[in-house]
């Protein structure tokens, strides 16, 4: 079974297109046999040899009395195409009989992604399907981790006439299912560093309309009668209205460093790798944020520099989830980095989130030239406590440290140049980090 799947190596038109009944060796036996004891009586006028002759050439007549004529159909049925790390998986492969005579063994295989624990799917079953009826194996299981997951593809041999008559291996390609990163709980309360536009919830500075109190002012032509503030106006015998800070969206640029992947991911319930957390803390962010109406693009610091425009709303959500699964490992070849960042990309009154492990230097250089060009910046350590540099099992324990040490080292450079970096832990992680932003952002600037 495992040659009936096609190689890479092999054209996938026509060699696979039409499956064609052939003649088994069981049958080319029962010839052979039937030749041999005929020739045999004939030769040596023995008539007992050719009764004994009889019966097999009458089995082959009657097995061969009806044949096949329409190939075998083979189906894969993932069931749901929208699943979440842990989520269970409901998949089947069906094969479906279109002729009239029934099939005697239908043996199927079918391949999996190494994510998705399928009860079953490593071995092959064995089958028997009646005329003109079908047959579905169901193969259940669970989603280990996030990406697109592949089910198959299958392949199924089928054996009919006694096993006379057998046909060519009928493969089907793979069904894919999206498996979408769980979500941690995360909330962020602090204010915003700049807001634009006028559709948020977020406090501005400015004043128009809004519901957050800013004060109460003596009346001005132009005031609506509904701002006025009558216990105010009574004591002072003049009229006084209340004046609100406008609401205002922010813009939010989740920007993933993908130049490496470092750790092993042990998939929902073991351990992260750095893309498993880079990605899972990308989409827990850009749901707290489209949530409160403000506007989320991503952005990848690597060779492909992937961009998903801003916007918001729960479209805007599904659509950052579809982007997330084909985050992949993307190094940079050179110390090229400036196309990555130009003003058409991140936008200067946007909060940069840039989520990155801090392994290659080019992301600490990246995070400075962000932060001497006047934009909001916080970065978010991504890199898991357990993990190594990619050659792990060269590295001893003191050279593991020393990296570690390095490590901190590059971290402290970077908040002394003013990059604020947090460790990813969650919810309320970074709210002390974007308190600071805010009220640096807040403070006066000299010309």
């Amino acid at each position: 079974m495992r040659r009936a799947f096609p190689s890479t190596a092999e054209p996938s038109g026509e060699a696979w297109s039409g499956p064609a009944w052939v003649p088994t060796r069981a049958l080319g036996r029962t010839v052979l046999l039937i030749g041999l004891l005929l020739l045999l009586g004939v030769a040596l006028g023995r008539v007992d040899l050719v009764l004994l002759a009889a019966p097999f050439a009458i089995g082959a007549a009657v097995g061969l009395r009806r044949m096949p004529h329409s190939a075998p159909e083979l189906t894969i049925e993932t069931g749901s195409d929208y699943l979440v790390e842990g989520g269970h998986v409901e998949a089947a492969v069906s094969v479906a009989n279109p002729d009239v005579i029934s099939y005697d063994l239908v043996v199927l295989r079918t391949r999996t992604s190494p994510w998705l624990k399928l009860e079953h799917a490593d071995r092959p079953f064995a089958i028997r399907v009646g005329s003109d009826a079908w047959a579905a194996i169901e193969l259940p299981g669970d989603a280990l981790r996030w990406g697109r997951q592949d089910i198959g593809p299958a392949a199924a041999r089928v054996a009919a006439c006694g096993g006379l008559l057998a046909c060519r291996p009928v493969v089907t390609p793979a069904e894919g299912v999206r498996v979408y990163p769980v979500t941690d709980p995360f909330n962020a309360t602090e204010a915003m560093p700049a807001a634009a536009g006028l559709v948020g919830n977020h406090r501005s500075r400015r004043m128009g309309e809004g519901g957050e109190l800013a004060g109460v002012r003596p009346f001005a032509p132009g005031d609506r009668l509904r701002r006025i503030d009558w216990r105010v106006s009574l004591r002072t015998r003049d009229l006084h209205v209340a004046s609100t800070l406008s609401d205002r969206d922010a813009e939010v640029l989740l920007l993933l460093d993908v130049l490496g992947e470092v750790g092993l991911s042990g998939g929902v319930a073991g351990s992260a790798s750095v893309l498993d957390t880079t990605v899972r803390a990308a989409a827990a962010i850009a749901e707290h944020y489209l949530q409160r109406g403000d506007r989320v693009s991503l952005l990848e610091y690597g060779a492909a520099a992937r961009r998903l425009r801003a916007a918001t709303g729960r479209r805007q959500y599904l659509t950052v989830l579809e982007w997330l699964l084909d985050v992949r490992p993307d190094p940079i070849e050179g110390d090229e980095y400036q196309n990555v960042f130009g003003p058409q990309h991140v936008s200067s009154d946007a909060l940069v989130m840039v989520l990155t492990p801090l392994v290659d230097p080019r992301s600490a250089d990246m995070l400075a030239q962000l932060t001497q060009s006047g934009r909001f910046v916080v970065a978010v350590d991504t890199l898991p406590e357990s993990a190594r540099p990619e050659l792990r099992n060269q590295w001893t324990p003191m050279a593991t440290r020393l990296w570690r040490i390095e490590r901190e080292n590059v971290l402290g450079r970077l908040r002394e140049h003013g990059v604020p970096v947090v460790a990813w832990a969650g919810a309320g992680s970074l709210d002390l980090v974007l308190r600071d932003v805010a009220r640096m952002a807040s403070a006066p600037r000299g010309r």
